[in-house]
């Protein structure tokens, strides 16, 4: 049946149309909704791991049993889970095991913007990159046949354009494999040195094997027009390619960007006058052809960063521009906030007003670094911000533990915080950690963890408690704070700085945009009160403005969380109508 799908969901559907069982993933942008919507699915077992390696791990479990399996991530994702990623490429696998990556060229929500394609070849695993949904949904597919052919896990590399766009895909029936019976074979699967290097040499010749796959196979393809211009490209930018030159070039397609074929890149060069490549981000393609001795033109003239477009491929390849005119230019500046009645907001905002220093961590919470709060001065990556205050406090001593905080969100705390608190609790800084707990998963868009009692379906679920969790590693000073009360964060913000051991604080509030929290009726301003002195705008809050030299209240937005009353010295920002 053909239809409408997102890349993602085409993803997710391809799994299911494998006979796929088991999916283990953590969420990032743009990789989540393939996990959301393969739990759709009653036929494949679906969960949210605390971490990326985790779930990878799962995923090979379920692949070692004899089962389809399949991990989703997005690239800095893949960092976390290089660990077993590298070894299961020694080991191989019983039944397919499909890795995903999704790749955020642009950082539209990400922290750096790295190519995932270097991780397959020096994991030495193959890897499979689609141009759309259509071919999303079919190349998970194959991804399992070329896994079991290969006895190898295969990387599938989605990208934010394919991910988070439509097209036309043609669905068909599951079809389940039988399960592959489980056989021990210590040489294959203990990775033990004397065993690991009986292994390498079966991988060097597995990738031999698949170079020779490259040649001939489907995911490669060739699509000749004009000879007086050749452009090997691949994922998003092939889709750029079309739309600009369209008959006026020949095309090399490449769908499988890791091994990547040489007999098929240089008869396609011989046929053509100038050959050119196409790719986002790092020269991948670029240095395997020059390596092969071709001349090419590529990074000399396209840029190394950011995301392609039409019109900058036409641009820097000398091919004129439509006229276009510029959002830009007339859109004002909307820089990101906090959502209304965020519950990181009053802490944030009483950790400024400390002038405390704020090592930070991966989450919406992050937007705590902008205007107007500034109160954040570190972000790295996840979990790095209590690791980090341990190094910076035993770098600094007391005059650095006595204003410096680490703040960490519930699911980052889950995936990669404890190590760190194992840390601090072992090596002894005094080191204060605040974990914002929002009770779900915020910045992904509310996914269940560890800590929220729920699986991915929502169903109950075994659940973490925070406060025994730390202190049994080890934390004497654990408390519970709710961040709507600015009073009481000023107090145990203070204290902990002050006390002379490790401790933790708990900042406890459901984050606003959850369907079960109940709001409080808008905030009203009290005109006659409001002497403009903006003591409300210091919270950064979008539901309050300046509207002819006093306060306003967007009663769309506003949910009546009350931090901004408390700062309002005049009784301006009142309760319900006035």
């Amino acid at each position: 049946m053909r239809q409408l799908m997102l890349g993602n969901k085409a993803l997710a559907r391809g799994l299911y149309e494998a006979g796929c069982s088991v999916v283990s993933s953590y969420p990032g942008t743009p990789s989540t909704e393939v996990t959301e919507e393969a739990a759709k699915y009653d036929e494949i077992y679906c969960e949210w791991a605390p971490n990326e390696k985790v779930a990878m791990e799962v995923a090979f479990g379920a692949s070692l049993a004899g089962k389809r399996s399949f991990c989703g991530m997005k690239h800095v994702g893949l960092n976390v889970a290089a660990d077993p990623l590298f070894t299961c490429s020694y080991t191989g696998v019983n039944a397919g095991m499909v890795i995903c990556v999704a790749d955020d060229a642009g950082m539209h929500s990400s922290q750096n913007e790295q190519d995932s394609r270097h991780h397959a070849v020096a994991s030495k695993i193959p890897m499979l990159e689609p141009s759309d949904s259509n071919e999303a949904l079919t190349f998970a597919k194959q991804a399992f046949e070329l896994s079991e052919e290969f006895d190898t896990p295969v990387i599938l590399k989605m990208c934010t354009r394919v991910s988070h766009s439509q097209s036309i895909v043609e669905t068909a029936e599951r079809i389940e494999p039988k399960q592959r019976p489980y056989e021990k074979n210590i040489a294959k699967y203990v990775m033990m040195p004397g065993n690991a290097i009986r292994r390498h040499p079966a991988v060097e010749e597995r990738m031999r094997k698949l170079t020779e796959y490259a040649e001939t196979c489907g995911f490669n393809r060739v699509e000749m027009g004009s000879k007086k211009l050749g452009i090997i490209t691949s994922s998003t930018s092939y889709q750029y390619v079309k739309e600009v030159f369209g008959e006026t070039a020949s095309i090399l397609k490449l769908g499988m960007v890791n091994p990547l074929p040489e007999k098929l890149i240089l008869d396609f060069a011989s046929n053509v006058e100038k050959l050119v490549i196409v790719e986002e981000l790092d020269p991948v393609i670029e240095t395997h052809c020059k390596a092969l001795g071709l001349t090419v033109t590529g990074k000399d003239v396209l840029p190394m960063e950011g995301e392609y477009s039409q019109n900058l491929i036409a641009e820097k390849l000398g091919v004129s521009v439509p006229e276009y005119k510029s959002l830009g230019e007339t859109l004002p500046n909307r820089p990101p906030v906090m959502c209304a009645g965020c519950p990181h907001r009053g802490l944030f905002y009483i950790l400024s007003k400390n002038k405390c220093a704020v090592l930070g961590d991966i989450g919406c919470y992050t937007l705590g670094a902008v205007a107007p709060l500034n109160a954040m001065e570190m972000t790295l990556c996840m979990g790095a911000s209590i690791s980090a205050i341990h190094g910076f406090n035993k770098a600094s001593g007391e005059e650095g533990e006595a204003k410096t905080v680490a703040v960490i969100g519930d699911s980052t705390f889950m995936h990669s915080g404890m190590t760190g608190l194992a840390n601090i609790a072992y090596n002894q800084s005094n080191s204060t950690v605040i974990i914002l707990d929002n009770s779900i998963t915020g910045m992904t868009g509310h996914q269940q963890n560890p800590t929220t009692g729920y699986n991915i379906k929502g169903d109950p679920a075994g659940k973490i408690d925070l406060e025994s969790l730390c202190r049994s590693m080890g934390f004497a000073r654990v408390s519970v704070v709710d961040p709507y009360d600015l009073e009481a964060c000023d107090k145990v913000i203070k204290e902990e700085l002050a006390a002379k051991e490790p401790s933790v604080i708990i900042s406890r509030r459901p984050c606003a945009l959850l369907k079960y929290v109940k709001h409080n009726p808008p905030l009203t301003v009290k005109q006659e009160n409001c002497v403009g002195c903006k003591s409300c705008m210091r919270l950064g809050c979008p539901a309050i403005s300046m509207k002819d030299g006093k306060a306003a209240v967007d009663n769309t937005l506003c949910v009546g969380c009350d931090v901004c009353r408390k700062l309002c010295k005049f009784d301006a920002l009142q309760s319900g109508e006035v």
